[in-house]
């Protein structure tokens, strides 16, 4: 029998290995460029890559984060998403071992990391992540957990709930809470991890934002210069956040009560998926759509 640390070492390999291509649907995808096609270039020259500029993680130190040619810039996104894939490829390995249920769960997590990603440099949410996710996600569930109609209802339930608020704001406030983009992702949530838990996702993420948000108002003021530098807001506009974080807190635990599920560190997949990579996706969301309000 072959040791387990031999399965670890294969399987963060291949993290740091889809990792790598992750990087490429992150930079191509919101210029409409192929994913397969042509090779890695250098985004300032244009010269094509040798296999050994492409090592995940290694060929960066080594170039110490320059391209060997020009010596212009490389992102440190790269590395950082390779390191985080390897580590969310060896979380889900740890937790599911060599089971079918292993595949839905990283494609979920990868699909993930480019949103937040191209999210987070772009402000898009590309339709050829989030509507596809939606229906591989249902495929899955047909002989899969969460189940086919837990999949359905998660992702009417995590969609409309995001559309409704979107389109009650809009009328009350006249302003765009969010975009679209975001209805669909959580749809695709819903799909891949079913109603019980895109409700705790919603929850938890707004508790994490009204937590994290809550530093603006409280505590050290270097804390709070620091996340209002980040997020960049303006100190004479932010609101007091604490009963907003209180709210949430209540809100989580009987949430958690009544779903029948714990609060706290996850010990199941689909909560390693959600907790790991769509709340820091989920809060960044809000974050940006709290920072457009306060520039009204």
């Amino acid at each position: 029998m072959m040791p387990p640390i031999f399965g670890d070492i294969a399987i963060a390999a291949l993290g740091l290995v889809v990792g790598s291509f992750l990087n490429v649907c992150i930079y191509r995808l919101p210029r409409r460029e192929s994913v397969v096609w042509p090779g890695s270039r250098c985004g300032s020259c244009n010269r094509p890559l040798d296999w050994y500029e492409n090592i995940p993680v290694l060929s960066y130190a080594v170039l110490r984060g320059r391209c060997r040619t020009c010596r212009s810039h490389i992102s440190l996104r790269y590395p950082i998403v390779e390191a985080i894939t390897m580590a969310v490829f060896l979380l889900h390995w740890q937790v599911f071992g060599l089971q079918l249920i292993l595949l839905p769960r990283l494609l979920f997590a990868c699909a993930m990391i480019v949103l937040f990603a191209i999210d987070l440099e772009h402000q898009i949410l590309p339709n050829v992540i989030t509507l596809p996710g939606i229906v591989v996600g249902l495929l899955f569930s047909l002989f899969l957990p969460p189940g086919v109609i837990a999949a359905l209802e998660g992702a009417a339930f995590g969609g409309g709930l995001l559309w409704l608020i979107a389109e009650a704001w809009l009328r009350l406030r006249g302003v765009e809470a969010m975009g679209f983009g975001d209805v669909k992702m959580l749809a695709m949530i819903g799909a891949f991890l079913g109603l019980k838990l895109v409700i705790l996702t919603f929850v938890l993420s707004s508790l994490i934002d009204a937590a994290g948000t809550g530093m603006l108002d409280v505590h050290t003021r270097d804390w709070s210069d620091l996340m209002l530098d980040t997020v960049g807001l303006d100190r004479g506009k932010v609101p007091a956040i604490r009963p907003s974080a209180q709210i949430a807190g209540r809100l989580t635990s009987d949430a958690a009560e009544y779903l029948r599920l714990p609060v706290g560190l996850p010990t199941t997949g689909p909560s390693l998926s959600m907790n790991f990579i769509f709340i820091f996706h989920f809060t960044y969301c809000q974050i940006k759509s709290i920072n457009s309000r306060m520039q009204e």
